[in-house]
């Protein structure tokens, strides 16, 4: 009879699973927590080594961050730190028993010797907590976004601001001993003297250049205006003035405004052609030749241009770096800052908004050590004053906050007389076609006013004594020409080009159409 056979599974000794398999535990540093706080009541002047580094909320144990807000609270009040101060001030917080009662206290104290390696334990701990806060923010993202009612766009940013605020919380920098910032100094000054006197981004604008010596590194220039005053012509003239004559490379940042139509705008620059010639194409032949001449000068500029809308300050930071550090940008302009926004973080009020914003944007100036231009609205207070000075802007007239006048390190306004048919200053001279940059703030140097010429159907601004292709050999002020082609009769031409409705009362000008491009 054949030998029954059992088929029946052997028992296996089962496989040992690593102690994480089924979990995880945040990150910490329980021990050196406690090595902190203990160092910190045995050792006078420790807390002052680490307070920049440490918030309560970094430490893990919930007992540990209530020890460290009472230290906070005593460092504050200018009282000693030690074991029995701190169980003092947990009893008047109500938190010893909490913490573990004085016993916990003393063994805290116990555990160490010396404040040795405080501020390297320290900087472990801050990381930890960073750590856990990107585990927290990306759950609370994943979460979401299994979610079919969450709107995508939302969460997106969402994220970016949380992020940010995390990136924002970790910039520290330590403190610099003076000699290596002397060398930096000596530095700048002999390269501003190899350039002549311009130790910055130089904008192409000698008047401007020779009062702000350029734009300075590390400097946030608010460049403001009412409507239809010429903000972003003036900023693309500069743009051009620094990517194509000095061959710095800029980058500018368009919220308003598409990549073709800025484009078109340096176009009408640099080619000099009117506005609606370069949108519908109806150029003569002599114009086409100029455009193919005259357009090799922006070819391979150094000039980046981003039409990102409703750009966020998070974004902004992150194409900053990756510009300044593959392509050597000098210089950021931001057109305009209103249009920005600081997404996924919560505001009682636009004012409140916009004030994060410019605060960030001075940040990332310093961070970067680049000059970086944000142009800003201004509010209705010009348009409700009368005469020659009202109209003038003022730093009160700054659109949505006053943040802005204290983030900026230089405040200019661009100001045109002519846009309110004021035809003459108080001396008698002529102010048609006359723009003026209104250096109303400048924290590193003086103020002032600098006049330019504005070219209205070009998008143009350029030094008073620049001969233009336009110019009459002949005209000898700012007198009516006639000789301009392409243009019905009675259409009225000043001297630097610039078409515009003489004001009535003025009878040497007679009337006409006002054929002036708002920018």
């Amino acid at each position: 009879m054949a030998e029954k056979r059992n088929y029946s599974k052997k028992p296996t000794t089962p496989t040992p699973i690593p102690a994480n398999e089924f979990g995880k535990l945040p990150p910490q540093a329980p021990e050196l927590e406690e090595a902190v706080l203990g160092a910190i009541m045995i050792e006078k002047d420790a807390y002052s080594l680490i307070s920049e580094i440490l918030k309560p909320e970094c430490f893990y144990k919930v007992a540990h961050q209530k020890i460290y807000e009472a230290i906070t609270t005593l460092a504050m009040q200018q009282e000693p730190i030690d074991m029995h101060t701190v169980t003092e001030q947990l009893r008047k917080n109500g938190n010893i028993d909490e913490v573990g009662g004085p016993y916990y206290i003393t063994l805290l104290t116990a555990k160490v010797s010396s404040a040795a390696h405080l501020e390297y334990h320290a900087r472990i701990i801050t990381q930890k907590f960073l750590a856990r806060e990107l585990i927290r923010i990306s759950t609370e993202i994943q979460t979401k976004a299994f979610d079919d009612k969450s709107d995508v766009d939302d969460l997106m940013q969402e994220a970016e601001g949380m992020l940010f605020e995390v990136s924002q919380r970790n910039l520290k920098k330590d403190v610099t001993q003076i000699n290596p910032v002397i060398e930096e100094a000596i530095h700048r000054m002999q390269a501003a003297a190899e350039k002549q006197g311009a130790s910055g981004v130089a904008t192409g604008f000698h008047s401007l250049d020779k009062i702000t010596s350029g734009w300075q590194k590390s400097d946030l220039i608010i460049i403001a205006a009412r409507p239809a005053m010429g903000k972003t012509a003036f900023v693309l003239s500069m743009a051009k003035n620094m990517g194509v004559d000095y061959n710095q490379p800029v980058a500018l940042f368009s919220l308003e405004m598409s990549n073709v139509q800025l484009v078109n705008r340096l176009i009408m620059n640099v080619c000099e052609l009117e506005g609606e010639k370069v949108k519908n194409g109806q150029l003569d032949k002599e114009e086409w030749n100029k455009l193919d001449k005259d357009i090799k000068e922006l070819i391979d500029a150094p000039i980046f241009v981003d039409d990102t809308p409703s750009l966020s300050v998070f974004e902004l930071r992150s194409k900053a770096r990756r510009l300044v550090k593959e392509h050597k940008v000098q210089c950021l302009i931001i057109d305009y800052l209103q249009l920005m926004n600081a997404s996924g973080m919560s505001f009682g009020s636009r004012e409140q908004e916009v004030s994060i914003i410019s605060r960030s944007l001075k940040g990332l100036a310093k961070e970067l050590d680049i000059p970086i231009i944000a142009l800003s609205q201004l509010n209705r207070g010009v348009e409700g004053r009368s005469g020659l000075e009202g109209k003038r802007p003022q730093l009160s007239d700054l659109r949505e906050s006053g943040a802005i006048e204290q983030d900026a390190d230089m405040v200019c306004f661009i100001h045109r007389p002519e846009y309110y048919h004021l035809t003459e200053d108080a001396q008698g001279n002529s102010l048609l076609g006359i723009a003026e940059i209104i250096i109303a703030k400048h924290r590193n140097g003086a103020t002032g006013d600098v006049q330019l010429k504005f070219k209205g159907q070009y998008a143009k601004f350029m030094n008073k004594d620049d001969r233009d292709k336009d110019d009459n050999p002949f005209n000898a002020g700012y007198q009516v020409i006639s000789s301009k082609m392409n243009e019905p009769a009675g259409t009225n031409f000043y001297g630097d080009g610039v078409l515009s409705t003489p004001p009535a009362s003025n009878p040497l000008l007679g009337g006409g159409r006002n054929d002036e491009v708002p920018f």
